[in-house]
């Protein structure tokens, strides 16, 4: 992430470590379930990554998402390699996350949102840092070496975004 005004990049390794299961552990609250069947969002997948990720970066205080960054990321998507979720009011876009797919992993990087509940309808959403708004989702910690162990398997599957 960039850690200052010049647009530094920094790597950061936290322990703990938040993930979200999304095996049989995943939970998805009532309440957001009835408001996707209530607003009828529609989500779609890599069809305007560049703005998902312009959202993310203009939509926070102080971003870490800086010119560079979002450039690294748009070429990381031509590659392949990074994806969006869009969620999508009336065919417009209202919010949405991105991240990259390496393996059986995602990392999911930044979300946005427009209207209300956009941004967890689009459910996947990874930080450096369990919070109440993940833990609904069934997100745990895990020490960083059991971190860095399952990353290692996942990234031997291969699997498809």
């Amino acid at each position: 992430m960039a850690v200052d005004p010049r647009g530094r990049i920094g790597w950061f390794s936290p322990d703990p470590r938040a993930v979200i299961p999304l095996d049989d552990r995943f939970h998805i609250p009532h309440g957001l379930r009835r408001v996707w069947q209530q607003k009828k969002f529609e989500i779609t997948f890599d069809t305007d990554f560049s703005t998902v990720i312009r959202e993310c970066a203009q939509r926070r205080e102080g971003t870490w998402i800086s010119p560079g960054i979002s450039q690294c990321y748009c070429r990381l998507h031509r590659l392949g390699h990074a994806h969006s979720v869009e969620t999508r009011l009336q065919g417009r876009l209202v919010g949405g996350l991105y991240g990259v797919a390496l393996g059986g992993a995602f990392f999911g990087e930044s979300m946005f949102h427009r209207a209300t509940e956009a941004s967890k309808v689009a459910l996947v959403a990874l930080v450096e840092w369990t919070t109440p708004h993940l833990q609904q989702f069934g997100t745990f910690e895990i020490p960083r070496h059991e971190y860095l162990w399952r990353l290692e398997h996942a990234l031997k599957l291969e699997c498809d975004f």
